[in-house]
């Protein structure tokens, strides 16, 4: 075994990672970096146990991947070694750009590029330090490779990122219902026409994919809870921005004073700077925010450190504007502050899901005369219109008292 480094993972058990190219990446600092970025941003303030990190989803998705391209070989689907070993770098590196608290600065202090253009300037970077050798899994992760398969299992209604996560996420939030077969899945997957298909025997672990995935969603990532709790952060963040922004002294480490300060274009520099952002920074500040002399900066930290969440009130029709114009006073009245700057304290926002986008990228099964049905036809219990149904929702997130 002397060619492998052996990872043991509570979910997959041990994970294999070859000497080499792959073992590198994860020596990266860059790929260090996400042991310090949680999975699953502040859903830990409704399950406890959800402190995960982007590292670890990682290494799961990369052993998914690994399964994949084994079960795809024994059915003789052929596959270089080289394809191999490039989707296998690819899935490692899907995650790298994110940043603190998953999605919360993608808005608030980064604007005009999403974590999955940073991941791609991070592996454009990486690639360089290697003299190129991750050229071939740079071109699968933007889709330019011609064998489409492997874009596929990268992302897809069906990849390893959403069979990882959601088997992780299951798991250490102890919310058993997400818990999918990832495994009958990968041994399912076929190849039909250059497409990723499932083939009609593991329909079922579809279905049950597909229900687990809308469930986990409304139960986890959209708990009203978490979102509220994710609300006070990004208010937070821009209030320390707009004080800074306004000469105010607001403490903060050199990265994350970078982009309180700045507006400027996402180069080089703020790459950079950007790789050294990670969860302590956010929280070093909030702990250090809660003694500022700005009633609202102090009161928001406070809330952040102290878990003293916001209200949350959801609901299907958006609340009417009297209503919200109702809480902002009361908020001013009692806070003692400008009715303005109830904007800090209180947030609507609307929230749509769907279950399934058939038009996006859909889930072929592949039956025994060699037929291909999309999942929404082929399910029995599952139509289209149960599966494509948009639901949206709105989160009015308030200070409460």
């Amino acid at each position: 075994m002397n060619g492998y480094k052996i990872i043991n993972d509570p979910v997959f058990g041990f994970i294999k990672i070859k000497r080499g190219l792959l073992y590198d990446i994860v020596q990266h600092p860059l790929f260090q970096r996400l042991n310090r970025i949680n999975q699953l941003g502040l859903a830990s303030v409704v399950y406890p146990g959800a402190r995960h990190t982007r590292f670890q989803h990682s290494l799961g998705a990369f052993y998914l991947m690994t399964e994949a391209v084994k079960s795809l070989n024994e059915k003789g689907v052929y596959i270089f070694d080289s394809e191999a070993e490039a989707v296998q770098a690819a899935i490692l590196m899907h995650d790298i750009g994110h940043g603190p608290f998953s999605h919360v600065l993608e808005n608030t202090l980064i604007q005009g590029i999403s974590h999955e253009d940073i991941s791609l300037r991070m592996m454009e970077q990486i690639n360089r330090e290697m003299k190129g050798q991750l050229t071939l899994a740079i071109s699968i992760f933007k889709d330019e490779y011609p064998n489409k398969i492997f874009h596929q299992l990268i992302s897809s209604q069906l990849d390893m990122d959403r069979l990882d996560y959601l088997r992780r996420d299951s798991f250490y939030t102890g919310v058993t219902e997400g818990n999918i077969g990832s495994a009958r899945i990968i041994k399912m997957l076929n190849v039909k026409d250059d497409r990723l298909v499932v083939e009609a025997k593991g329909i079922y672990s579809i279905e049950n994919y597909l229900t687990t995935r809308r469930l986990m969603y409304w139960q986890v990532y959209l708990h009203k809870t978490a979102v509220g709790y994710e609300k006070i952060l990004v208010n937070t963040l821009r209030r320390a921005r707009d004080l800074m922004r306004q000469g105010h002294q607001v403490f903060a480490s050199p990265a994350l004073a970078y982009f309180l300060s700045s507006d400027s274009d996402f180069d080089q520099q703020a790459l950079d700077i950007y790789a050294e952002l990670d969860d302590s920074d956010i929280w070093s500040a909030l702990k250090a925010w809660k003694h500022s002399d700005d009633k609202i900066l102090s009161t928001l930290a406070a809330d952040m450190t102290d878990r003293h969440l916001f209200k949350v009130e959801v609901t299907e029709e958006r609340p009417t504007d009297e209503y919200i114009d109702q809480i902002a006073s009361e908020i001013a009245r009692r806070m003692n502050i400008a009715y303005k700057d109830t904007s800090y304290m209180m947030t609507l926002t609307e929230i749509g899901k769907d279950m399934y986008n058939p038009d996006d990228d859909s889930i072929g099964i592949l039956y025994k005369d060699g037929s291909v049905k999309d999942i929404a036809e082929a399910s029995e219990i599952l139509n289209v219109q149960l599966l494509s149904k948009k639901i949206r929702k709105y989160y009015l997130c308030y200070q409460r008292f």
